[in-house]
């Protein structure tokens, strides 16, 4: 099992950096209904990342994600596949970067954060971590290392547990600043929202990179053992 956490680490933490979801929790928990709809963001970005990395275990169970406990090849297939996207999506992101951080605009369903229900604010945060063009490829590979670990299921499920909690700091960060640091933390996650909205673009391009790059590498390794 500590193989496969191993491996999913660096996954992990590139799910867990996310200026955009960062920037919608703090949105949400400036809002009257903040004490309500900010956990409930969060348990929706925690079942998006479980769903999906569950989804992976499950079709790596019949589909014999590894043979000898060595990655089989449809395994080192997928993370090729998803390592050219993430250098295209960081080429993009990069591209598209403003050449001046504070002129950097938020997507515009954001003004109306503050309008969500309580099932939409859910909904955004499953959105946000299964459906996103990072955090939906990384866990997606990451679910196909643990599956491919050749670990027993019972080992698999607390892999995807750590990778999920470890992905879920991001978001979880300004949750628990809100609760429990009182009137600091107006000032705390306003400095964090301005930070990660001017810096999205660039944030966002470095970790498209280096992700694919790791992909790539991990997918050349399974294909070439």
């Amino acid at each position: 099992m500590g193989h496969a956490v191993g491996d999913v680490l660096g996954l992990a933490a590139g799910v867990a950096i996310s200026p955009l979801p960062i920037v919608a929790v703090i949105l949400i928990l400036a809002t009257p209904q903040g004490r309500l709809n900010g956990p409930l963001f969060s348990v929706g970005w925690i079942l998006g990342l479980t769903l999906l990395g569950a989804i992976m275990l499950a079709v790596g169970g019949p589909g014999h994600a590894s043979t000898h406990k060595h990655p089989a090849t449809w395994v080192g297939v997928l993370k090729l596949v998803l390592g050219v996207l993430l250098v295209l999506f960081a080429a993009r992101q990069w591209r598209r970067r403003p050449t001046d951080p504070t002129e950097a605009q938020l997507p515009k369903w954001m003004a109306a954060i503050d309008r969500f229900t309580p099932p939409k604010v859910l909904g955004l945060g499953l959105l946000l971590s299964a459906a996103n063009v990072k955090n939906g490829p990384l866990t997606i590979a990451a679910g196909a290392s643990i599956s491919a670990a050749g670990i027993s299921v019972p080992q698999q499920i607390g892999a995807l547990a750590i990778f999920v909690f470890i992905a879920s700091l991001g978001v979880l960060a300004p949750l628990a600043v809100y609760l429990f640091m009182g009137e600091r933390a107006r000032s705390i996650l306003a400095a964090w929202r301005n930070w990660a909205a001017q810096h999205n673009a660039a944030v966002m391009a470095a970790l498209f990179f280096v992700l694919g790059l790791k992909l790539l590498g991990d997918g050349i390794s399974a294909l070439a053992t």
